[in-house]
Parts: structure tokens; sequence; C-alpha cells
């Protein structure tokens, strides 16, 4: 897997990072599922390690898999295992953003909310 998609994106989902992805391997899951958060995911089937992703999440939320930081490590696996815990027509390439272009004060709250300091 290259690029991960963390928690930091729970309950955001800008879809900005969609839009640019040149292999469209970040989905949406439209299912409830109590395993899996409300967020997007990167299919480490299909990322090509392009990294067009990661500037633009405007949450911070995306990550080479070898520079996840320690406190979001089990997102890696989460990352990978809801492709397998799912057909692909419970995912879209399309999903519509719950929040959109954060200020910087939601994007503070989002990483005190998960205990992430940003260096």
């Amino acid at each position: 897997m290259a690029w991960v998609i963390t928690r930091l994106c729970a309950d955001c989902q800008d879809t900005a990072c969609v839009k640019v992805c040149p292999v469209d391997c970040i989905y949406g899951l439209n299912v409830d599922d109590v395993n899996f958060r409300k967020q997007l995911f990167i299919d480490p089937e299909e990322c090509i390690n392009c990294a067009a992703c990661e500037p633009e999440c405007p949450w911070g939320a995306i990550f080479e898999d070898v520079a996840v930081p320690d406190l979001f490590k089990e997102d890696i696996g989460i990352n990978a295992r809801v492709f397998a815990a799912h057909p692909r027509d419970e995912f879209t390439t399309t999903p519509v953003p719950i929040k959109s272009h954060p200020s910087p004060e939601e994007i503070k709250a989002n990483y005190e909310k998960w205990g992430f300091k940003n260096s």
C-alpha cells in the first residue's frame, strides 16, 4: 500500500483528493458498517503511488504508509480491510462531501479530537 487515509478524514470527507486521483482509487463506502468509520478510503490494490491526493486533502488526513503517525498506524489495516469486507458495488468514486474547505479552526479542532499533534 502506498497511501493511506487516516481517521482525520472521519466525518469530514472533503472530496478534493478524489477529484485529483488519476486512477480513481479513492472511495466512499455507501453502506453503514459499524466496523468502519464514515470516511474516504484508498484501495491499496489500485493506488499507483502518485501522491496527487496528499497535498489536496485540506484536513491533512492522507499519509504515505511509511509515514503514517504512530497514533494512526491501525488505519493502515483498516484502509485495506474495508475493501475485503465489502463488494465493489457498495463503494463510490463520487462520494458526496460532508464538509468542504475547512477553516484553520476546524482543522485544529479535528486534530485535537483525534489527539494529533501536527508538527
